[in-house]
C-alpha cells in the first residue's frame, strides 16, 4: 500500500500525468532535467574544462565543486590516491570562495544549456546561510547541493550530516532563505540514512543527493605509511556502488521527495540500475577522470533507451525492482 500511495505522490508532484518517452524529469521546485544524468561535484570543477571534451548541453546539470565563504586550499598533499576499483581523496574541499565564484564562474556557467546546480559547504550554519543568501542573488544557477557530508573535513559539515537534529535545524534556515531548489547531500557514513534523510525532507528539502563518499583509508606496507598525508579520506568508485545502491533503496522507500543516487556509476547499466532502485536522477563523479565525456554518452544511452518503442515509460521503471 506505501508504494502505491508513494508513486501518486510522485505523479502528482514531480511528474507529468501522461508518461513521457523522453528521459526528461522533474525535481520539484523548478529543477526541471532534460536528462537524469547530472555530473557530480569535484569531479567537473566549475565545467569549464570538461566543456571541451563533452557537449554539457547532452546532460541534464552540471553540479559545481563545493564553494564556501572563504577561499580554502583544503588539505596537504598527497590527497589523492588510486585504490582497487576506485579512489580515495582527502581533497578538503578547495575552492576559490564565494566571490571569486560569482566573479570568475557564474558568467560561464550562464552560457551552459544544461542546469546549474551550486554545491555548498560551510564551518557553521550561519556560513551556509550567508552563501546561499548571497547566491539567490545571482541569476542562471537552478539550485543548491548542500553538502552535510564531506568525510575529510574535520569537524565541519561531517558533523552536521551525521546529526538528524542539525540535519533538520540547517535545512530548515536554508529553506526560509531560498525559493530555490535544495538538494542534500547524505553520508552513508551513519546508523541510519533514511532517518537523516526524513529530518532534511521534513524540513523542506525537495531532494537528497547520495551516497557521498565512504570514509577508507589506503597504506603502503613496504615504507608503513598511508598513502594519504590526511591519514583517510573518502572512498569513490565502482567499489561502492553495492553500497550506494543499498543507501538509495533504503532512502527511497523513506521519503517521498525525489532521491538522486550517485556512487561507482561507470555506464549505462549502472545508471539503470540506480533509477531501478528509485533514484529520479542520477549523478556521475570518479569515472568523469577516467572517462570525461561518460555523462554525455551515459545520457544518450538512456535517451535512446526510454524513447524506443514498447519500453517502459522512465515514471513507471523507476523504483520498479521486484523483491518478489
Amino acid at each position: 500500500m506505501k508504494r502505491a500511495v508513494k508513486h501518486r505522490y510522485n505523479m502528482s508532484q514531480h511528474e507529468t500525468a501522461k508518461p513521457s518517452p523522453s528521459a526528461a524529469v522533474s525535481l520539484g521546485r523548478g529543477l526541471e532535467l532534460k536528462s537524469p544524468v547530472l555530473l557530480a561535484s569535484g569531479t567537473v570543477s566549475y565545467g569549464e574544462e570538461l566543456n571541451t571534451l563533452c557537449d554539457l548541453s547532452k546532460i541534464g546539470g552540471v553540479v559545481t565543486k563545493a564553494i564556501s565563504l572563504e577561499p580554502r586550499t583544503g588539505n596537504p598533499p598527497q590527497r589523492i590516491a588510486e585504490t582497487p576499483s576506485g579512489m580515495i581523496n582527502a581533497i578538503g574541499l578547495a575552492n576559490v570562495g564565494l566571490e571569486r565564484f560569482i566573479a570568475e564562474k557564474v558568467p560561464f556557467l550562464r552560457t551552459l544549456d544544461t542546469a546549474v546546480i551550486v554545491n555548498i559547504a560551510g564551518r557553521s550554519i550561519d556560513e551556509y546561510c550567508e552563501v546561499v543568501s548571497r547566491l539567490d542573488e545571482v541569476e542562471g544557477l537552478n539550485g543548491y547541493e548542500i553538502n552535510l557530508s564531506c568525510p575529510n573535513v574535520k569537524g565541519e559539515c561531517m558533523i552536521m550530516g551525521v546529526s538528524r537534529e542539525a540535519t533538520f535545524e540547517i535545512v530548515s534556515e536554508l529553506r526560509h532563505i531560498t525559493t530555490r531548489h535544495l538538494m542534500i547531500k547524505l553520508t552513508p557514513n551513519v546508523t541510519s540514512i533514511s532517518s537523516i534523510a526524513l529530518a532534511a525532507e521534513e524540513a523542506g528539502a525537495d531532494s537528497v543527493s547520495l551516497i557521498n563518499t565512504v570514509v577508507g583509508m589506503a597504506v603502503n606496507h613496504k615504507t608503513r605509511r598511508p598513502l594519504l598525508k590526511n591519514i583517510t579520506g573518502g572512498l569513490s568508485g565502482p567499489a561502492i556502488k553495492p553500497i550506494a545502491l543499498a543507501k538509495v533503496w533504503e532512502v527511497y522507500n523513506a521519503v517521498k521527495i525525489p532521491v538522486v543516487g550517485m556512487g561507482g556509476i561507470a555506464g549505462f547499466g549502472d545508471a539503470m540500475e540506480f533509477l531501478l532502485v528509485g533514484s529520479s536522477a542520477v549523478q556521475i563523479g570518479t569515472m568523469n577522470f577516467v572517462y570525461p565525456d561518460i555523462g554525455e554518452k551515459v545520457a544518450t544511452a538512456i535517451e535512446e533507451h526510454f524513447s524506443a518503442p514498447g519500453a517502459m515509460p522512465l515514471m513507471e521503471y523507476r523504483g520498479s525492482l521486484l523483491t518478489r
